[in-house]
């Protein structure tokens, strides 16, 4: 068997819901990653400190007392946030970051902001503190290809905010295009993106494969297979600017499978194999723990997790399950279509 040994990673964008689904998906992540920034997109969404404290007492105790898991913080920005309250949450050591969701942009996204200006004494908070801005880069606009949405809001919201708080660290999440890619490389290191198990792996086609396929529709939705390609290639240079936020997104089956399925790809239980088949395939596996333990903890000002974590290759594909289950409430399990050797070992 191969082997290789990293510091534990970190999830730097994660969904966890809470109720039972919190409690049924909590422990795949919590198995394989030391920390994870929590998304704050639920009914009603994280908005103030006491949201995000409340919510965190609800992970905590949703953690399995033998598992050594830290959830980071984060707010979801709208138009009448309250500044004071944002650096409130930062003094307390509760919020990590603040997350902006356009409105309309995605699941549970109906709060966000539709107008820009509105957030910039909060902009300026976060700036002067140096706790990063989460975007989620997509404009809404009906009139805008779906495929072209990542784009249209680096021209047109980004950079323009990017020029208005050059200080701000930012980060661009879920990156799906050179364009966004482009961005990063060519502004200074307080812009970064995260990138996700799935995007590395799936291009448009995989949504309609002999149909429609809606465990593989994920918002922002996957494109042409150039733009993969140059994401892996990004993902498995060793460029700090650029690491892992799963943006793992649990919904139930019946949820995914239905009229208006919803959006979203459910990978944590599997993250980790994924990845390094891929960092294998690209003869990076030297670059495996810089994308996924050490460079967002660096950018987020934090130390790499002192625990490790080992994977292993078999010489025979390894077997995952198709989904995991807790009570009546099911998940279905992203499957990368290629067989996996690799699997966490310790």
């Amino acid at each position: 068997m191969k082997k290789i040994t990293i510091h534990k990673p970190d999830d730097w964008h994660l969904h966890l819901r809470d109720g039972d689904l919190l409690k049924l998906v909590l422990p795949h992540t919590a198995k394989d990653f030391g920390r994870a920034l929590i998304m704050p997109n639920l009914t009603p969404p994280v908005i103030t400190t006491s949201d995000a404290e409340s919510y965190h007492r609800e992970i905590m105790d949703a953690v399995d007392r033998d598992m050594d898991f830290q959830p980071f913080m984060t707010l979801y920005l709208t138009e009448d946030t309250d500044p004071g309250d944002v650096e409130d949450g930062i003094a307390k050591g509760i919020v990590k970051a603040v997350k902006l969701y356009p409105a309309g942009a995605t699941t549970n996204s109906s709060s966000g902001v539709r107008d820009f200006s509105k957030i910039n004494e909060t902009l300026a908070v976060l700036s002067s503190n140096s706790v990063p801005l989460c975007v989620h880069g997509e404009v809404v606009d009906g009139h805008v290809d779906i495929y072209d949405r990542e784009t249209e809001f680096i021209e047109r919201v980004l950079a323009p905010m990017h020029k208005d708080f050059p200080e701000l660290k930012i980060v661009l999440e879920h990156i799906t295009t050179q364009d966004a890619i482009d961005f990063v490389l060519n502004t200074p290191d307080n812009i970064a993106a995260t990138i996700t198990v799935h995007h590395l792996v799936i291009n448009r086609n995989h949504m309609f494969k002999g149909g429609i396929r809606p465990h593989y529709y994920c918002l922002p939705i996957a494109k042409r297979e150039t733009h993969r390609q140059h994401l892996v290639k990004v993902a498995t240079s060793g460029n700090a600017n650029f690491f892992l936020g799963t943006d793992s997104a649990p919904h139930a089956i019946a949820a995914k499978e239905s009229a208006c399925g919803c959006a979203g790809i459910f990978t944590a239980p599997v993250a980790m194999a994924i990845l390094a088949q891929v960092f294998e395939n690209e003869d990076a596996l030297d670059k495996l723990e810089v994308f996924t333990s050490l460079s967002g903890a660096k950018f987020y000002g934090v130390t790499p997790n002192p625990s490790f974590l080992t994977l292993g290759k078999e010489s025979t594909p390894v077997e995952f399950p198709a989904s995991i289950a807790r009570n009546e409430l099911e998940v279905s399990i992203f499957d990368p279509e290629f067989d996996l050797n690799w699997k966490v070992i310790d």
